[in-house]
């Protein structure tokens, strides 16, 4: 598969890809004899697995500490698991917080739902 299928895959610009093949993100990425990428499905994983966390909101710098311990081997995978269980402490964090703020929301529409059901029996 090459660059562009596969950003269109997953929903993602060929720049960002290679921006992720550059800081090492992803594996070195085979080319053909033309020297044009040709991706893998263990290529497809890891770029699906770095754009689920990336919209996790995990940063560069944490997904790049993660990649390279993946690389170093099954020495790491304690700390790759501190990693992922310390990102998904974060995440339900920010997902308390926008419980929060929907159920402000959706008291404001209630509110404005109550004044427009008065206003339209008084047109009545």
């Amino acid at each position: 598969m090459n660059i562009s299928t596969v950003a269109k895959e997953m929903s993602l610009s060929p720049s960002t890809i290679r921006y992720y093949e550059s800081i090492n993100l992803l594996p070195p990425i085979k080319r053909n004899e033309a020297g044009i990428r040709t991706f893998s499905e263990d290529d497809l994983k890891w770029i699906d697995f770095i754009a689920c966390m990336r919209t996790a909101g995990l940063s560069l710098d944490v997904l790049k500490r993660y990649t390279d311990l993946v690389r170093e081997g099954d020495d790491t995978l304690l700390e790759r698991k501190e990693i992922l269980i310390e990102e998904r402490e974060q995440l339900l964090k920010k997902k308390e917080e926008m419980e929060k703020v929907l159920d402000r929301l959706d008291y404001k529409i209630e509110d404005y739902e109550g004044k427009l059901l008065i206003k339209e029996q008084k047109m009545v």
